[in-house]
């Protein structure tokens, strides 16, 4: 069984929301949340890769493990790298990237990524669901990735495009979920390209990868899970989580 880390990047200088890390939902926060999730998977230990010690002291205190990182990188697969190198994890096949601004991603589509994973191998693999409303493919705040075949339970495509508006009703475009898992030797490849002007103007960090060549597998998540950009989809999510507990 391939060995595997997850990691989830998190900082509370986030533009549309800043401190959105340490809000709370049911008294506990964000990122304390996405840590419980990620270890109720039991596919690999977990830890928060942060530049901010009132992030690393919440996550101690829930029963999570921090790393603090520089304040300097761009995006958060930079953090993730150096937190990497500072675990200095020994036999490590697979790093998971999670968001830390979804609390309620769902377990079961974390497993199934990590069973193609195993059987496939990919330079790079994430996750996509279906879009049931049709209105989304104009939404900006949701990202999009079109497959040069339709995701079922089974397969693994490959990534053509990752785009964050599309009038494109073809039949394998998908709601892209934001978590990727990476061989150590693509990450630390990745890493080392500069970032692209793709990249930078959609706010797309696999657009870096792809426009490198290196191939991008998607696997169907069952589940959407609500990302928090905005106070009003913290009140919502919030109020959907604390009503259902």
């Amino acid at each position: 069984m391939a060995k595997t880390v997850i990691l989830i990047p998190s900082r509370l200088s986030a533009t549309r929301l800043p401190g959105k890390p340490l809000l709370k939902i049911n008294g506990i926060s964000i990122i304390s949340h996405v840590v419980k999730k990620a270890k109720e998977t039991d596919i690999g230990e977990v830890y928060v890769a942060t530049e901010d010690k009132e992030i690393l002291d919440d996550v101690n205190l829930n029963g999570g493990k921090a790393v603090l990182t520089s304040n300097k990188h761009k995006t958060g697969t930079d953090r993730i790298f150096e937190c990497f190198e500072k675990l200095d994890l020994k036999d490590i096949d697979c790093i998971i990237n999670l968001q830390g601004d979804e609390p309620n991603i769902n377990i079961n589509d974390l497993k199934h990524l990590k069973k193609l994973i195993e059987a496939n191998k990919p330079e790079i693999g994430t996750l996509a669901a279906e879009i049931e409303d049709k209105s989304k493919l104009n939404n900006e705040n949701i990202v999009k990735v079109i497959t040069d075949n339709n995701i079922s339970e089974k397969n693994f495509p490959i990534a053509l495009d990752f785009k964050r508006k599309t009038n494109n009703l073809n039949s394998n475009i998908y709601h892209h979920v934001g978590i990727y898992s990476y061989k150590p030797e693509v990450l630390k490849k990745l890493i080392k390209f500069e970032q692209t002007n793709n990249e930078i103007k959609n706010k797309l960090e696999q657009l870096r990868a792809m426009e490198n060549g290196i191939k991008i597998n998607v696997a169907l998540a069952k589940f959407c899970p609500i990302g928090i950009d905005t106070m009003e989809d913290y009140l919502d999510l919030k109020k959907k989580l604390e009503y259902n507990s």
